[in-house]
């Protein structure tokens, strides 16, 4: 193959894997935007407090189903291809979300949000993956940060969409002579934008990595190898445990700006998620682009990680306690700002795959960042037993903080630097 052909074949993965991030961000972050519209319109009549609960449920349960799709899609990808996966994931979540659309009672609701979070796990591993695979060793931190900045945009895109559905709903109910509520319409565009990226994936090349190992007798795939060896285990776990404050503020603050936060800080204003949303995520998207260039100018992931944590640290205090009685937009920039102190998500999941052999790469990809969206369900169920102690929603937030910093800083200190580190090898089993 020419050097030119290979640099366009490049280019096209982190394209497609780009736009594949677009559509999972969206359909991941879509429920939290439209859960109290399609939950009063399900559960009519219901209280708000009982709105509020089983919306924390049903994001639970999503949740959950990513983290049990990590595990399946990771090894898949080792085992049949990170093309595979790519294909896989986004053909489930795209169906469950059409599905989505039509939901009419709480059961079938808490179904298609499981089998969606399990169609959502697989993308993002399965991109970075390949991407990391296809690069150059100096210049794939590039490739890996135009993925997760371009995907970020997806949020912004649900909290559109699913705020203007009502011209699209219009328009489909002329076609096809159907009403359609904006949850509705928000979700059928999600699982549509999915079919339509499959379309592109037809054209997409499989790693030379995978190849190499494809049919060697080699373990692939075998996720007992992960907690077989002390030292590869707690380089696996560090790896899980850097990107916990990056979901501590997107699940715990942005994800309850609405019924929590906008009344603790006394906003002056009414705080709508889907706003917050597009804050947070359009902040993600500068940080990820501006923390994936000063890894590459710096030649270092761990150095800019550590950057982040300690402006982490620092929007978190000022959000909690030199916040209250904010202007609406002063909150929204306040959100911004978490969004951008966060914005380490695409180092992390590339220190990740940087940090394992071709034949369990894909596992570890994959699972990682699911273990921290998994984490959620821990996060505020840990934060909702320290309210229960009555000492109060922001101090029982800040506290969880802290644990999730302190547990991210004590890791990304003590694992190897991984930038321009040769991926092209196996581990032992």
């Amino acid at each position: 193959m020419s050097e030119k052909k290979s640099q366009f074949l490049t280019y096209f993965i982190i394209a497609v894997a780009a736009c594949g991030y677009f559509v999972d961000i969206y359909d991941l972050i879509l429920f939290n935007v439209v859960k109290k519209e399609s939950l009063e319109a399900i559960m009519k009549g219901a209280a708000a407090d009982v709105i509020k609960s089983t919306g924390i449920f049903l994001f639970n349960v999503q949740m959950t189903g990513m983290l049990i799709g990590g595990i399946l899609w990771g090894i898949l990808g080792d085992k049949r291809g990170r093309i595979s996966v790519l294909f896989g994931s986004i053909l489930l979540y795209s169906a469950a979300n059409i599905t989505n659309a039509f939901v009419t009672s709480l059961p079938l609701y808490m179904i298609v949000r499981f089998i969606a979070g399990m169609g959502l796990a697989g993308e993002l591993g399965a991109g970075i993956t390949l991407v990391s695979e296809s690069m150059s060793k100096e210049n794939r931190g590039y490739g890996t940060m135009i993925i997760v900045s371009f995907g970020a945009l997806g949020a912004v895109a649900a909290a559109i969409v699913s705020a203007q559905g009502q011209v699209i709903g219009n328009w489909l109910g002329a076609v096809f002579n159907i009403t359609l509520a904006n949850w509705q319409v928000a979700y059928l565009v999600g699982g549509l934008l999915g079919l339509l990226l499959l379309m592109l994936r037809v054209g997409t090349m499989e790693s030379g990595m995978f190849k190499n190992i494809q049919n060697a007798e080699v373990s692939k795939g075998n996720i007992i190898m992960l907690f077989n060896n002390k030292a590869r285990f707690l380089k696996y776990l560090k790896c899980i445990l850097v990107g916990l404050p990056i979901w501590y503020i997107v699940g715990l603050i942005v994800a309850n700006s609405e019924p929590i936060w906008g009344k603790e800080l006394g906003v002056q204003g009414k705080v709508v998620n889907g706003t917050a949303f597009i804050y947070s995520y359009l902040g993600l998207c500068v940080g990820d682009l501006l923390s994936g260039l000063l890894s590459q100018l710096w030649q270092s992931r761990r150095k800019v990680v550590m950057l982040y944590l300690a402006v982490c640290a620092v929007v978190i205090a000022y959000f909690f306690f030199l916040s209250n009685g904010i202007s609406l937009q002063g909150f929204y920039w306040l959100i911004f700002l978490l969004g951008a102190a966060t914005g380490f998500w695409a180092l992390f999941v590339t220190v990740a795959a940087e940090q394992f052999g071709t034949n369990i790469r894909s596992t570890v990809t994959n699972t990682t960042p699911n273990f921290v969206r998994g984490s959620v369900p821990l996060i505020t169920g840990l934060f909702q037993f320290l309210v229960s102690l009555a000492i109060g929603s922001i101090l029982s937030a800040f506290i969880v903080g802290v644990i999730c910093l302190g547990l991210s800083l004590w890791a990304v200190t003590t694992m190897h630097e991984t930038f321009g580190k040769e991926l092209d090898y196996v581990e032992e089993s």
